[in-house]
């Protein structure tokens, strides 16, 4: 970490096919090796896909999941006095937009399904309607962050 300043957030463009800044930041995570044009194809045909199961617009389903999957409290690791606490603290609101995308690609990736196109749409559907492991992740942190709430003081 920089001590002089603090590093400047490079500007993310908005994606070509909803215009949506989210969506070009999660085709960045779920990108391997630079091969961007695989990704978009792999989410646009995922998003398509859950549009027409659900009938909803699919920017609405894919905001809907994010917003779902996204934790407001996280533990982090404090030494006070030789000993180590696991102390509560909320996450920024760019932190935990990142930890949903993460979460949800993951979770992606671990399903048995035989495409990432299949396999998003199912994650992305599953974290709408409120189930699946991206939201068993946060409520794991959520769950961990309520039962280190009695070292909630050394939060600095």
């Amino acid at each position: 970490m920089s001590r002089r300043r603090a590093a400047n957030k490079r500007e993310i463009v908005a994606d070509t096919r909803f215009g949506n800044v989210v969506i070009t930041k999660f085709i960045n995570t779920l990108m391997y090796d630079g091969k961007r044009s695989v990704a978009e194809k792999a989410l646009y045909s995922a998003l398509s896909d859950a549009e027409k199961k659900i009938k909803k617009p699919a920017v609405d389903v894919f905001s809907e999941a994010i917003n779902n999957v996204k934790p407001n409290l996280e533990v982090r690791s404090k030494r006070v006095g030789g000993a180590t606490y696991q102390v509560p603290s909320e996450v920024r609101p760019s932190r935990s937009q990142a930890l949903a995308i993460r979460w949800i690609i993951s979770s992606a990736r671990g399903r048995a399904e035989k495409t990432m196109q299949d396999r998003l749409c199912a994650e992305i559907l599953d974290a709408c309607n409120g189930r699946g492991n991206a939201i068993k992740k946060r409520d794991d942190m959520h769950r961990m962050a309520e039962a280190n709430r009695a070292f909630a003081h050394y939060r600095w």
